[in-house]
């Protein structure tokens, strides 16, 4: 919520309705001596998170440590076709027909595993059927 917001503005309404459905709601406070502060000041009284700077917000989104996770996660093939792509990706990009050459599979093979790999966030296409880790990988081993 803009510290600049009327009290009667629309962005004040809605933010008073999403506080009453218990919904989050941020507010930069201004100067108690300022009218264009009242607003945002009397929704931090009613129950808006006080912003002062950007990472109170993703403290309290709980965004940093979602974020922390995401990419320390380490990556377990599910199956062995994945466990053998998995060997011809790195952080570098890799084109899908030399992915194909290497591991001697088909394109549809390797096509629908690295797409299937994409959306468990284990590989990334960065544009052009070029593909890389999307994080580390942890060496699988059979028990």
């Amino acid at each position: 919520m803009p510290a600049s917001a009327d009290e009667t503005s629309g962005a004040m309404i809605t933010a008073r309705l999403a506080l009453e459905q218990n919904r989050e709601v941020f507010a930069v406070p201004g100067s108690i001596l300022s009218p264009v502060s009242r607003g945002a000041n009397r929704l931090i009284q009613q129950g808006a998170k006080l912003v002062r700077r950007a990472a109170d917000i993703l403290e309290e989104l709980n965004v940093r440590a979602i974020a922390g996770q995401l990419e320390f996660k380490e990556v377990l093939p599910d199956n062995d076709l994945e466990k053998q792509l998995l060997k011809y990706l790195g952080v570098e990009p890799v084109h899908i027909d030399e992915v194909c050459r290497a591991s001697g599979l088909s394109t549809p093979a390797v096509s629908s595993t690295l797409s299937m790999m994409e959306l468990k966030g284990m590989v990334k296409q960065l544009g052009g059927m070029n593909y890389a880790l999307a994080r580390q990988v942890k060496e699988y081993t059979a028990s």
